[in-house]
């Protein structure tokens, strides 16, 4: 005798057995997951904030950035104006850039550490060397005097806790010490200043000059083309360089062992002249800079967030296995196993981020990786009572983490590769799916 079942009884039966409920809970469990992994980028931006510290204390220890701006030649000039009955006078300079200026460094970089925390500064030696033309056009209305005989040279040096030795100016022939600080802060805020001899009896004739420069700093190196050509020519042996500012290199080498680039800039190339009184064309020159960035290739940090943003992906892969699991070979599996998965799957990161702070990247993802693919599949085995179905479990993942790393890797062909990945597990998706009847599979056979 059949017995009846009641209205709770079917309602239990549905709720175990409707495929559009179990959907939707996944769905629900996914988005909940989504907070998790939204802490875990917090967390890695954090660690990341704690890195840019480490190298801000660093470089305030051993030397920021470098920028060379100069040298300049700056000659005072007397006017005299009258205002009604009195007289007065105002100082003006004349600021004259040089025709030629080469320059020819070797970079040497270093990694320092602090805690965990791994930086990148360089010690650099600069050859500089070029011409003056100092006949140059001056405004001559109301202009009393020409102060030859207190000219001086200005180079900038954006911080001068890097420089290593003396800086010995070589001007036509005659050496020249230097003393610290910038008369002319509204061009060159950082820098040293040359007094040069009495000018006048050479205003006519070009005037060769040079000076060695060995200066520290941190990750970047920068120049101004304040010549009527500049010419830089700057080799490393490191072998990540990044070049960056108003002006690309005519010629590069990189390769695993260093790389030489050479950059030639023009007097046309750039947005101010070659001589002017006053302070104009301040923020022109500054905006003209140019040189290399010594970086490390895509730190650790940043993969770690890119990984963390394929998080929903690996989830909604993770999951559609084990409920294709469920609906093919008929083996239910409860949400708080889903749960557990996905948290599985969320700690993947943690592990992640934690390791490759002691280690490289590969290392950590690959650690990472097999312990939570190893976590699963054993808990599978559990889940599903088939050994055959964990390894297909694990087979599976272990493409899903491998497809992710290729893809970390490949920075430039990231979106490329995603796609592609995307359309070929779609398609999979659809082809072993392609003969379940989704009208009926919700039926629990008698």
């Amino acid at each position: 005798m059949n017995k009846e079942t009641s209205p709770i009884d079917r309602i239990n039966s549905w709720l175990k057995n409707s495929i559009s409920l179990k959907l939707f809970v996944i769905t629900i469990l996914m988005l909940l997951l989504l907070i998790p992994s939204t802490m875990i980028q917090s967390i890695i931006h954090e660690r990341e904030s704690l890195s840019n510290q480490a190298i801000v204390e660093v470089s305030n220890k051993w030397a920021g950035s470098q920028q060379i701006n100069g040298p300049i030649v700056s000659i005072p000039l007397i006017y005299e104006y009258k205002d009604e009955d009195k007289t007065y006078e105002t100082t003006k300079y004349l600021h004259i850039l040089p025709e030629e200026l080469d320059i020819n460094g070797n970079i040497s970089p270093e990694k320092l550490k602090r805690g965990i925390y791994e930086i990148v500064v360089y010690k650099s030696k600069l050859a500089l060397s070029g011409t003056f033309l100092l006949n140059k056009e001056i405004d001559k209305n109301n202009l009393k005097e020409i102060k030859y005989d207190q000219a001086f040279l200005t180079i900038g040096i954006s911080d001068l806790r890097g420089i290593e030795d003396q800086v010995i100016l070589n001007w036509d022939k005659k050496d020249l010490k230097v003393e610290p600080g910038s008369r002319i802060s509204e061009l060159i805020y950082s820098g040293i200043t040359v007094k040069l001899p009495n000018i006048e009896t050479d205003i006519n004739k070009s005037i060769n000059f040079s000076f060695s420069l060995n200066l520290q700093g941190s990750q970047n190196l920068n120049f101004i083309p304040l010549g009527s050509t500049t010419n830089v020519k700057i080799k490393s042996d490191w072998p990540f360089p990044s070049f960056n500012g108003n002006f690309l290199p005519d010629h590069r080498n990189v390769t695993d062992t260093g790389f030489e680039a050479d950059w030639k800039v023009l007097q046309l190339n750039r947005n101010f002249p070659q001589s002017w009184i006053g302070n104009k064309h301040a923020d022109k020159i500054g905006q003209s800079n140019f040189g290399v960035n010594l970086i490390l290739p895509l730190d650790d940090y940043k993969k770690s967030v890119r990984s963390s943003k394929y998080a929903v992906m690996c989830i909604a892969l993770t999951f559609l296995i084990f409920f294709l699991v469920e609906i093919i070979n008929r083996r239910k599996i409860h949400p708080f196993q889903y749960i557990l998965v996905g948290l599985a799957l969320c700690i993947f990161y943690v592990l992640l981020i934690s390791i490759s702070e002691h280690s490289n990247f590969n290392t950590a993802y690959i650690i990472s990786s097999i312990s939570i693919v190893g976590m699963i599949s054993l808990y599978s085995l559990t889940i599903l009572k088939s050994k055959k179905l964990s390894l297909l479990l694990m087979a599976t993942l272990a493409s899903i983490y491998g497809f992710l790393f290729v893809t970390l890797q490949l920075a430039d062909y990231a979106l490329l590769m995603g796609s592609i990945g995307l359309t070929l597990i779609l398609a999979a998706t659809m082809y072993f799916t392609r003969n379940i009847n989704w009208y009926e599979i919700n039926i629990d056979p008698k």
